[in-house]
């Protein structure tokens, strides 16, 4: 990140009315804090916006681009200021783990998707920069978790928007700050609002080894009825039939999917939902790094949700269940684990564009 300015937000006033910090190259990063107390930054730039939460788990709470909103339709309004992951569940991006992640089994002790989704942060800054792209604004900030004998570790995520452009870019750092080794796990829960009419387009095969899935529901959670197990049943024996988002379908309470991607030549592996207009919403990550993952989607009347795909470094069954797969990462003493995604939304040129590359994959 060469040639960039940091604006120390823990310096910044947060009030109930809106007020802007910064603005470079048709873009504007304003602050504000909603009615439940918690802090906001807002990004705007030529064809949309974020709007983010510097200090509670650094989500980004809500997006909207080339003038639709991208995140999923959810119970909630504002964001609360809960430690739960259900208890402000809703946002755009929410990054899980890191100690345990996943629907937890019987035998297991960790909360639903561990303690990062609402992780309160000690720092957060604005970033404003300049690269080959063009003016950018992101936000970084660090957060900690120690837990006396047990977990000791920094989190540091970066996000990273255009002046002209729905793509986001972001990347993280989880630093094991113990001297003894550190598990991991970790899974970015990008959840973007389905279309009715879309079509799912990835780099994965449409087989049962490639799209794993999941008909055994989180125990507890759910109650399905038969007409959605049949459901399952159907895709399980052709994957194929998840992707067109069919009007009027119900998909309630949720489908979930383990997905094997192949990847581009730089190591990408992609996934876009592509509307009937031509623009698109997608995600992209490197499996080499996020080797995991699934995809989600819950449609009903409370929710209307696609986890086009959460990459990840383990499926979402739980710690006990995911060690058992051989999914637990390991960070070295005082060693660190990165990653980078891409996500948000294309126009009609930028999403024929990876159509076209996805399909290059698919065919090589």
């Amino acid at each position: 990140m060469t040639g960039h300015t940091s604006i120390n937000l823990n310096a910044v006033s947060f009030e109930a009315g809106e007020s802007i910090i910064a603005e470079a190259g048709g873009m504007t990063a304003s602050v504000f804090r909603y009615a439940s107390g918690i802090a906001a930054l807002r990004i705007r730039n030529r064809v949309g916006e974020i709007v983010c939460l510097p200090y509670q788990g650094q989500q980004i709470h809500d997006a909207a681009f080339h003038g639709r909103r991208l995140t999923m339709r959810s119970m909630f309004g504002d964001p609360l200021p809960a430690s739960t992951y259900l208890g402000n569940s809703g946002g755009f991006l929410v990054h899980c783990g890191a100690t345990a992640m996943g629907n937890p089994a019987v035998e297991d002790s960790h909360p639903l998707h561990g303690e990062l989704p609402n992780l309160i942060y000690q720092s957060a800054s604005l970033l404003v920069g300049e690269d080959a792209q063009g003016t950018w604004m992101g936000m970084t900030g660090i957060g900690r978790y120690t837990i006396a004998f047990t977990h000791n570790y920094e989190v540091r995520p970066m996000l990273k928007l255009h002046a002209g452009d729905g793509r986001i870019d972001a990347s993280l750092e989880i630093r094991n700050l113990k001297h003894t080794p550190m598990e991991l796990m970790y899974l970015a829960h990008a959840n973007f609002r389905p279309h009715d009419g879309a079509r799912l387009i990835d780099t994965v095969p449409d087989d049962g080894k490639n799209i794993r899935i999941r008909t055994k529901l989180p125990q507890g959670l759910f109650k399905p009825a038969e007409t959605h197990k049949a459901m399952l049943a159907a895709m399980v024996e052709n994957p194929a039939l998840h992707r067109d988002l069919v009007p009027g379908r119900k998909v309630d309470p949720e489908i979930v999917m383990g997905m094997s991607f192949r990847t581009d030549a730089e190591g990408w592996g992609h996934a876009m939902q592509l509307l009937p207009d031509g623009t698109a919403d997608y995600i992209s990550h490197k499996p080499e790094e996020l080797p995991g993952g699934v995809r989600w989607m819950t449609r009903n009347a409370d929710q209307d949700a696609l986890g086009l795909f959460l990459p990840g470094t383990a499926e979402a069954d739980g710690y006990t269940a995911e060690k058992a797969k051989g999914n637990i990462k390991v960070i070295e003493p005082q060693g660190k684990f990165t990653c980078a995604l891409s996500f948000g939304a294309l126009n009609k040129e930028q999403a024929a564009e990876l159509k076209t590359k996805i399909e290059r994959v698919m065919a090589s």
